[in-house]
């Protein structure tokens, strides 16, 4: 019963996403909207304002432009010509017109009427898709501090939580989706939203491919390659197909909903049946993030001009994003802590915090090596200890003693709690 609904689901989606792209956008087919971007055309003028751009004076004469009628370097980064502006205050005009009369907003070539914020197109998406990025960078910071200065290390200095290396690339892969999100609602070009279009659905892929391989707990490399293989190849002929061939929305829009889909499934399966402690963070990101993804399908024009149903979309991963990088750092002392009760480790690490545990080189028992630098603050510790230990008069080091253990991370348990 429960394919059925996943069916009907896609089926539902299909079908909205469809009827979405093939519906002509109401605005740029209205009369009046398109009289006002022909005559501002023909003399660079909406109404009183005049575009330098268009290379028009107001009373319809071509000029050069002097240099003090151009716009300024730090504005040419956005790169409005002529027509983007026609377009864009021909909008505006035509909605307050609209608004005055009591009818709602209609797109204009396939986009909500946004309103710029120096010259940038949708300014609350930018923000959101930054503080996503800040949000992934803080997460990956925390996980990276996490595994590397607060659990154990081997003896080659790699953890002993496997899935690593495969939670660092799907960071990068974070930072580069929510940069090209940020560049791309700053300005839209056809350069743009296709790097847009592609990050997106290069981290919708390897974050399915993550979900399996976390969900079935995957370790042998060879197992991960066969499983990886198909989808990096499903997922690179998708992108090349945006990029060279047709950049097909509808098309586009159902693989990324497909994929997110799937894996939000596989996570919540994996919920349910694991005994995972923070299993309940994943509850938190699966349950959300599918209300979320409703955002996506059902659209709502921007309120004010500024925020629409994308927009808010990226809002709430905001705060998804904190949990979900949580429970990858509760994920990863989870398991470490479950390799080292299989070796009796625990125990030595809980008295020890951050050794590296490394065998000798007869293989038999695995030795506790602290990291102890040895700066200046170490060998004083020690000079001052042989001090202790010759001497019976204490006190005028047992402060110089505390001073060096502190100063020397790693030496304080040299001492003890007798000094």
């Amino acid at each position: 019963m429960l394919k059925h609904y996943w069916v009907a689901f896609f089926v539902v989606v299909s079908w909205v996403v469809n009827f979405r792209v093939l519906d002509a956008s109401a605005g740029d087919a209205d009369p009046l909207y398109r009289v006002c971007v022909k005559q501002c055309g023909e003399t660079g003028c909406v109404a009183q304002r005049c575009f330098p751009q268009c290379n028009f004076s107001s009373d319809g004469v071509s000029i050069d432009g002097p240099w003090y009628m151009q716009e300024p370097l730090y504005m040419q980064w956005k790169q409005w010509d002529c027509q983007s502006d026609c377009r864009y205050y021909c909008m505006l005009d035509r909605e307050n017109e609209r608004e005055a009369t009591g009818h709602d907003p209609v797109k204009y070539h396939g986009k909500w009427p946004f309103k710029r914020v120096y010259g940038i197109q949708e300014p609350a998406s930018v923000v959101f898709s930054v503080l996503n990025l800040a949000m992934h960078f803080h997460g990956w910071i925390s996980f990276f501090v996490l595994l590397y200065y607060k659990l154990p290390l081997r003896r080659d200095k790699k953890t002993y939580y496997y899935f690593a290396s495969l939670w660092h690339i799907y960071a990068l892969l974070s930072f580069n989706s929510w940069f090209w999100s940020a560049v791309f609602h700053s300005r839209d070009v056809d350069l743009t939203e296709k790097l847009d279009y592609s990050s997106a659905v290069a981290i919708l892929g390897y974050s399915l491919i993550l979900s399996i391989l976390r969900s079935f707990d995957v370790k042998d490399d060879a197992v991960r390659v066969m499983v990886a293989a198909p989808l990096l190849a499903f997922v690179t002929t998708h992108i090349l197909y945006l990029n060279f061939y047709k950049l097909d929305y509808g098309w586009n829009m159902q693989v990324c909903v497909v994929m997110a889909v799937v894996q939000l499934l596989l996570w919540a399966i994996w919920a349910g049946v694991t005994r995972h402690p923070s299993r309940w963070k994943l509850w938190v990101v699966v349950v959300a993030g599918g209300l979320a993804m409703l955002l996506e399908i059902y659209d709502f024009p921007p309120y004010q001009g500024f925020v629409d149903a994308h927009a808010a979309w990226h809002a709430t991963t905001i705060p998804l994003t904190y949990v979900w990088w949580s429970f990858i750092r509760d994920d990863a002392e989870f398991l470490t802590s479950n390799q080292m009760k299989r070796q009796d480790l625990w125990p030595i690490y809980k008295a020890k915090p951050n050794p590296v545990y490394y065998k000798t080189l007869d293989n038999e028992d695995l030795i506790s090596q602290p990291h102890i630098p040895r700066s200046y603050y170490f060998i004083l510790s020690q000079l001052l200890l042989y001090i202790k230990e010759k001497s019976e008069v204490l006190a005028p080091f047992s402060f110089a003693c505390r001073l060096a253990s502190c100063l020397s991370p790693g030496t304080n348990y040299i001492f003890g709690g007798d000094i």
